[in-house]
């Protein structure tokens, strides 16, 4: 019975994650170059850490990079140094409007998904979330 409890959840987080999926394949876009998009734009500066979108997306330094690369030959986005040794990854104008095209529309949606909840709603389901994070990452220590 505990076990059909976390499955509708991995089951809900798998629809979740195959509809941003779905989204991407509509858009002509691979799910990496959604994520690193979806987190530039999301930060409002058009530029972001290349360390921060792979701690932000979950996905591989490697995939990352490649995907990076495919949007630098694109002409999407071009790297600048940062402080140290950070890479930023910056849109171009050509890439500004590119994001308009297959990330903002995500954006549109989720908002007015967020827009139909009541504030208490909001505030619950981004407790819980943080809750659920914070106690996976707490109890994943005794196994990593």
């Amino acid at each position: 019975m505990h076990y059909l409890k976390l499955g509708q959840y991995t089951y809900l987080a798998g629809e979740i994650n195959a509809l941003y999926h779905e989204a991407a394949v509509k858009m002509g876009i691979s799910d990496s170059i959604q994520n690193i998009l979806y987190v530039i734009c999301e930060k409002g500066e058009d530029r972001c850490l290349q360390s921060e979108i792979s701690k932000l997306t979950g996905i591989s330094r490697q995939t990352i990079n490649s995907a990076i690369r495919k949007l630098e030959q694109d002409g999407i986005v071009y790297l600048a140094q940062g402080k140290g040794r950070n890479t930023i990854v910056c849109l171009t104008d050509k890439g500004k409007k590119y994001a308009l095209e297959k990330v903002y529309p995500l954006f549109e949606i989720e908002n007015q998904i967020w827009d139909e909840w009541t504030e208490d709603e909001q505030q619950k389901y981004i407790m819980l979330t943080k809750k659920y994070r914070d106690a996976l990452k707490e109890h994943l220590k005794s196994i990593l």
